[in-house]
């Protein structure tokens, strides 16, 4: 099979980077500059579980392609998406299969309506990578973990073939029949994580102790779950108790990368992370613990991207 990873940062270059150490035939689509990189440098992964440098990997430019694919890799960030999927149309025929790595949900829609529902599968990974200023992709724990399926959960041909290409391939691949409540599980985690950190500027460690803070924590995890409930895919109980632990550890130096961005005067999801969850609850009855934390977090999100909107352009370098 054919696969065309979207991209070659952090998570697209990872996983794009061990399907292609393990053989497959695999091609990413960068632009220009990131083009020029890997011409020169590699791809470069460095990690606990093995280093790799992959020699002059195959690219493409958006322009440049000529026939579709059989699966398509998509990992950009949610800003990024309606840019992404501009690029890669050319690679869509009647039986390409899309796999997107997008956190929320939204992108399911907006893929929808681009290429129709059909295309479509589930996704998502469990994987802390990030690029250093040299372009390699640095993996910072043990973690792998790439979870796909039909959306509808059933067992197809198609989702067979991806199986094929995706298990033995240097990462854990977990064919799903549930992926849609995986990712539902991981939104709710995700968006607590995000819209706390974010909210007090700090890790969960600091967060927790500090005072009222680990309530505010499980507060704002109440009422991400609610909304999940509401919309019929409420975590269940030992998924939301991994979860409480994990944003309630003591000492833990653990932020959400929106964070990291925001600290970075970067782009952030606001929208697709926090903003389409806050949405789902005003469509819903779901009330949470009463607190509204999500809504106070989007605030605070928003007012961080108008400032960062007014902000001048940097001076181009001669």
């Amino acid at each position: 099979m054919r696969i065309l990873v979207v991209g070659a940062g952090a998570i697209g270059g990872y996983f794009g980077g061990r399907l292609l150490e393990a053989g497959r035939d695999v091609t990413f689509l960068v632009r220009p500059r990131r083009a020029s990189e890997l011409a020169q440098e590699g791809l470069v992964i460095k990690s606990p579980l093995g280093d790799v440098v992959l020699q002059s990997p195959p690219t493409v430019l958006a322009g440049s392609i000529e026939r579709p694919f059989g699966l398509v890799l998509l990992s950009c960030k949610a800003y990024d998406l309606s840019a992404a999927m501009d690029s890669f149309t050319a690679a869509v025929g009647p039986g390409t299969i899309i796999l997107p790595l997008l956190n929320g949900m939204r992108h399911l829609d907006l893929l929808s309506e681009r290429f129709g529902r059909s295309h479509l599968l589930g996704g998502h990974c469990l994987i802390a990578v990030t690029r250093d200023p040299s372009g390699a992709i640095l993996h910072l724990n043990d973690s792998q973990t790439l979870s796909f399926g039909e959306l509808d959960g059933a067992s197809t041909d198609r989702i067979r073939a991806v199986d094929d290409e995706l298990v033995n391939a240097g990462f854990d691949a977990q064919h799903s029949d549930h992926v849609v409540q995986g990712m539902w599980d991981k939104w709710v985690f995700l968006a607590t994580l995000a819209g706390i950190t974010c909210l007090m500027r700090a890790s969960i460690g600091d967060i927790v102790a500090s005072a009222g803070g680990e309530q505010s924590i499980i507060s704002l995890l109440e009422e991400c779950r609610a909304i999940a409930e509401g919309e019929g895919h409420a975590p269940a109980p030992a998924v939301l108790e991994r979860a409480r632990g994990t944003l309630t550890a003591s000492g833990s130096s653990l932020t959400a990368s929106m964070l990291r961005d925001l600290e970075a005067n970067a782009p952030v999801e606001a929208d697709h992370i926090v903003g389409d969850l806050l949405q789902r609850r005003r469509t819903t009855s779901a009330s949470g613990g009463g607190l509204y934390l999500l809504s106070a977090a989007y605030t605070h999100l928003k007012a961080y991207e108008l400032r960062r909107a007014r902000q001048p352009a940097p001076a181009s370098r001669r």
